[in-house]
């Protein structure tokens, strides 16, 4: 059986929805922080929010709902910054072009603990976990784009799972990189050295 893909009921189009969809988002995230997961209700966010919970429940049937939707909005950000960089391929010095994106990549979560509080709940359910999937395939998308002129002895299927290993290894290593007594800075060397060695071993022509 094929998990449910977790969307909101609807998306709002006019301003004024829009701000309390928005607001609810906030409101979960710091939720989400303050007292985890587990803790984390419908109720108390509508509380906090300042909103009846039924406006809640326009949006999100759930709580697992929400967190999917974080998760996604979490992923617009590293699809920004992977926009940001595009134009710079392709690059003959790819390898520093990998180093100042992972850079900014490590940025977001560093400024951002909310985004390790995020990855940790869609973990949560099968269903929690097949939506963040499709979360990750899509930026996969990109990165295999991208990862086309720098990778131009491979075919696109293999192209796509590497996209897809690129992507699922460096949300895992920069999630580990800063969870509670891990030294970030040092994760995110041992990020570079991970991905440059594999870029490297699947196209070695791109020294």
């Amino acid at each position: 059986m094929t998990a449910e893909i977790l969307e909101p009921r609807r998306r709002p189009t006019q301003d004024r929805s829009r701000a309390k969809f928005e607001l609810l988002l906030r409101t979960s995230r710091d939720l989400l922080l303050d007292v985890g997961f587990e803790s984390f209700t419908c109720e108390e966010v509508s509380q906090r929010a300042g909103l009846p919970t039924g406006t809640l429940y326009q949006y999100f049937a759930n709580k697992y709902v929400i967190v999917c939707e974080l998760d996604r909005q979490d992923a617009v950000a590293v699809h920004e910054e992977l926009t940001s960089f595009s134009e710079m391929i392709p690059s003959l010095d790819w390898l520093r072009f990998l180093d100042r994106m992972i850079d900014h990549m490590a940025r977001l979560w560093a400024d951002d603990p909310s985004r390790r509080a995020v990855w940790l709940a869609v973990q949560s359910t099968p269903a929690t976990r097949a939506t963040a999937a499709v979360t990750e395939r899509e930026l996969a998308a990109d990165v295999a784009r991208f990862l086309a002129p720098l990778t131009p002895g491979t075919p696109r299927e293999r192209r796509r799972i590497m996209a897809e290993v690129l992507v699922h290894v460096t949300y895992s290593m920069l999630n580990f990189s800063v969870r509670d007594g891990q030294g970030h800075a040092e994760a995110v060397i041992e990020l570079k050295r991970l991905l440059a060695s594999y870029l490297l071993s699947s196209e070695p022509d791109a020294r």
